[in-house]
């Protein structure tokens, strides 16, 4: 978890290339900067919390959105200002002040913002997407619930464009949520205005007579880049919602159930190239289909959301990687109907991606197979996607601060089909001729997720659960899958002195039953690999049909207040646990151990406005006791006077094993690595902007190197229209990359090689803002990946410290290459002892996306959509530019067309 809070609309000029690690240690106690700056001027400020007090506008002619603030209705209510600056230069005056009133009626919260700018002319109407935060803003959020823990957030950009994200976890911003709600602003001779409307059914709040709600108001003055609030913070507070100051004076409202039903229909042309002979590939397919989103309003705390035959055709692609480690690769989910409150779901199991429910495991690529033989004259078409019959989420939080989140999907069973040739004469020369069938590649599947969390101490703490299940109904073909699947966990955090320390934990376990090859299957995958030969803690057992597993994290440390940040703790992964068939768990058996801290400097100075610097070390274990990894890092960033910036950061790590690196073999040793990064970039206020960056790594005899070149231009011609442009290269050779196992005289062999690899991959996007509610957005990346192979080797003592004991290395007269394979003859007597497969490869991919989006009105959407795409092998020897020249421009692309229609009744 972070250390230091940030609100993503509060630090946009920072780079998500690196995530910086948390961090700096006692280092940081003799370093000292000037915290003085002459342009700077203190003013006395109060962190004491504000009150804003309401009134009803019910017996008034009403409030009509259209960006002036002209009605009498208004005139109910008195502004509040003295707006104090937040960033950069922490409890000052801002540069521009702001006002705000707050009114309401019995369905609407109503909301005006006047700020205040002396040149007018300089106000920076960039456009961009929902939920894009270009330009001058100024935003209102609203802690309902009061739990303190959660809002709901609505920014209104000068240009009149739209964001609107759920808050959770005391600042955790999620920009999935869509409500309906209404905007427009102005320009007048003292700066702009923004009116909102807010329905009362698109928030939460419980049935007092009178209501208490957080609130808090961020204006972005987008020419200083600073950032004031109506509530004045101090530097890194210890959260965002439980900092808000107060709304009262709202009585008598009653809460609105929500109801909204929203069907939609598409059409989708999909065209390609002809295959001759294929049946499924006659150069076009057409589809016509519908479905139905839902949000039901069980009570004004407690919502359902349901979706039956979801559609995600305008959805972006995934982008282009590849694994050579064998691992599955994590791709963040995309669909908007599990999107969407996400946060509710989350459960994570250590660090980076592992987590008890990870949604993208709804509706997967079929896991089966087909028997179809092409020596028979047989074709298939597999499917790329589980088809979902229909998903539902209940999610909400009570007044007594129970915040409870349910999911349930059902995804059907998925046929391949199989049917023959099209040509007659190739059928009438085949020795046998297969048949026409359908074949089942994924069964019927169940899921269900159950999410609690019950706040208590004042909002201070709470405790939570969550419990996953998964049902397949198996036929014979499918015995390879797991059954059923069960997982769960409790979880808990505490926090004291006013949030500035917390205490956090988590325990986990799983259980998964299945068939004896189901499970043997997952005792031998490369999450679990029991069958290391070198490992006394664990094997293979052929006839259990079950595992059980746990899991679990601790961590204590400082999180908000003052000038420092720290935290210690760890984590622990069973040899058992499991959590692939809802969740994402990449590697089991694991211990980590890590402390962090960080000194920040947020005062600004004649030479920056903002800096941290910081310190991490981390270990890794197994459970057999083995003593796998150490590393420690230190890393800064400063944002400059001229809102420039830049970040770099070093690493050694003198201890790398790995058991995962020969498959089921023993331990791996890697040699040290030490490593180094630097990205810098220019102001993001600019109409042009870019941003560079380097990552190096090397290891002790060349075993192993790492280079990443980075370049990002942005663009933004005019207010409606802006461009990236994002580059990336990378090298990676390694002298002992494993290719595969073998065996000689009984002894195994486990092949490695010296790869020469290189990735390319360029990402455009294009959006051009006709208006706020219509919008031309286009996505297109090419990704190219080589891999070449030479000077193979195979492994003699796996744990050596010396790369040359470690392997043995193939001379000229036991290795030859003949007719696609290299032949071994390791003992050089003239036989082949073994032989594998050439590994080269060149993977070359290109995926884009042109989608026109109209809000024809708040709530209801057609989509336009063009797809194209082209994946393919490429010829390892050519250079990037003879690879695009033949394999993506000289390839037709599969194209789809689409168009997306959805109408949302509010009932």
């Amino acid at each position: 978890m972070s250390l230091l809070f940030i609100n993503q609309k509060q630090l946009t000029t920072m780079t998500s290339a690196i995530k910086l690690t948390l961090a700096i240690g006692l280092l940081c106690s003799h370093l000292t900067f000037s915290q003085t700056d002459s342009t700077a001027v203190e003013t006395p400020v109060s962190y004491e919390k504000r009150v804003y007090t309401t009134a009803s506008i019910a017996n008034t002619e009403g409030i009509t959105i259209d960006g002036v603030i002209d009605e009498a209705a208004w005139d109910v209510v008195e502004w509040t200002s003295d707006y104090v600056e937040f960033e950069p230069d922490v409890g000052t005056a801002p540069t521009e002040q702001t006002k705000m009133k707050i009114a309401y009626d019995d369905k609407n919260l109503y909301v005006a913002f006047k700020c205040y700018q002396a040149d007018p002319s300089t106000i920076e109407k960039r456009m961009g997407r929902r939920d894009d935060f270009p330009g001058d803003w100024v935003e209102i959020n609203i802690d309902s619930y009061y739990d303190q823990r959660s809002g709901f957030s609505f920014t209104a950009s000068a240009s009149g464009v739209k964001g609107d994200e759920f808050i959770s976890n005391n600042g955790n911003f999620d920009s999935s949520w869509n409500p309906i709600w209404y905007l427009r602003t102005s320009v007048d001779d003292e700066g702009w205005v923004a009116e909102i409307r807010i329905p009362l059914s698109q928030l939460r709040f419980g049935n007092d007579e009178e209501q208490v709600w957080g609130i808090q108001s961020t204006r972005r003055y987008f020419n200083n880049e600073e950032r004031s609030l109506w509530q004045p913070l101090p530097a890194n507070p210890p959260g965002w919602v439980s900092e808000f100051g107060l709304l009262k004076g709202i009585k008598g409202i009653k809460p609105q159930k929500q109801l909204e039903i929203q069907p939609y229909t598409v059409a989708q042309l999909d065209t390609y190239e002809q295959e001759l002979g294929n049946p499924f590939r006659d150069g076009s397919d057409t589809k016509l289909t519908g479905g139905l989103d839902a949000k039901i309003g069980i009570t004004n705390d407690l919502t359902v959301d349901l979706t039956v035959n979801p559609d995600f055709g305008q959805v972006d692609a995934d982008p282009g990687a590849i694994a050579l480690d064998g691992f599955e690769i994590f791709f963040q989910e995309r669909r908007p109907f599990f999107v969407e409150n996400k946060n509710v779901f989350d459960f994570r199991v250590g660090g980076g991606a592992d987590n008890i429910f990870f949604s993208r495991r709804i509706g997967r690529t079929p896991q089966g197979f087909t028997t179809a033989d092409g020596s028979q004259g047989e074709y298939q078409d597999f499917p790329n996607n589980t088809t979902i019959l229909g998903a539902a989420k209940f999610s909400g939080k009570t007044k007594n601060g129970l915040s409870i989140g349910a999911l349930q999907s059902l995804t059907a069973k998925e046929y391949a089909e199989i049917d023959l040739d099209t040509r007659p004469e190739v059928l009438d020369d085949l020795d046998e001729i297969g048949e026409k069938r359908e074949e089942l590649v994924e069964p019927f599947t169940s899921y269900s997720v159950v999410r609690l969390q019950q706040d208590f101490n004042d909002n201070n703490s709470f405790i939570g659960g969550i419990a996953t299940y998964t049902k397949r109904n198996l036929e014979d073909n499918l015995d390879f899958l797991r059954e059923s699947a069960l997982t769960g966990g409790v979880d808990f955090r505490h926090n004291w002195k006013e949030r500035r320390y917390y205490a956090t934990g988590k325990f986990t376990f799983s259980n998964v039953k299945g068939s004896e090859e189901a499970i043997e299957l997952t005792q031998n995958s490369l999450t679990h690999l029991f069958q290391r030969v070198d490992a006394t803690h664990v094997e293979v057992d052929p006839t259990r049909t079950s595992l059980t597993g746990t899991g679990g994290s601790f961590e204590i440390g400082k999180g908000g207040g003052g000038n420092w940040r720290y935290n210690i703790g760890g984590n622990f992964r069973s040899p058992e646990i499991e959590l692939n068939d809802i969740g994402f768990l990449r590697q089991a058996d694991q211990i980590t151990q890590y402390a962090n801290v960080r000194r920040l400097w947020n005062k600004p100075t004649s030479w920056f406005r903002q800096a941290n610097v910081g310190l991490n070390q981390f270990t890794q274990f197994d459970f057999e006791g083995n003593y796998n990894r150490i590393q420690y890092e230190i890393n800064g960033y400063v944002n400059w006077k001229n809102n420039w910036w830049s970040e770099a950061g070093a690493a050694h790590k003198p201890r790398i094993y790995s058991n995962t690196v020969l498959r089921g073999g023993p331990r791996w040793r890697w040699s040290d690595e030490n490593f180094f990064f630097i990205f810098s970039g220019t102001d993001g206020r600019k109409k042009f902007r870019m941003h560079a960056g380097y990552v190096n790594s090397w290891a002790k005899q060349n075993n192993f190197a790492f280079q990443r070149y980075v370049l990002r231009f942005f663009y933004q011609p005019l207010n409606t229209l802006s461009l990236s442009l994002i580059n990336e290269y990378q090298v990676n050779p390694n002298k002992t990359q494993y290719v595969t196992e073998s065996s000689f005289d009984g002894t195994p062999r486990y092949i490695m090689g010296e790869i020469d690899n290189e990735s390319l991959s360029t990402t455009l996007r294009v959006n051009y803002n006709i208006n706020p509610n219509l919008t031309i957005q286009y996505y297109g990346q090419p990704f190219i990946f080589k891999a070449k192979y030479s000077n193979f080797n195979y492994v003699n003592n796996s744990i050596a410290e010396d790369l040359n004991e470690r392997v043995a290395w193939y001379n000229n007269d036991q290795i030859s290459f003949e007719d696609g394979a290299y032949l071994i003859d390791e003992d050089e007597d003239g036989e082949v002892d073994y032989s594998f497969g050439d590994p080269d490869f060149a993977f070359v991919q290109f995926r884009s996306n042109l989608v026109l989006r109209w809000e024809y009105i708040p709530g209801s959407e057609i989509f336009l959509v063009w797809s194209q795409g082209i994946t393919g092998l490429g010829d390892v020897n050519n250079s990037f530019g003879r690879i695009i020249d033949n394999q993506l421009l000289g390839q037709r692309p599969q194209n789809t067309f689409l168009i997306k229609a959805t109408y949302r009744f509010v009932l």
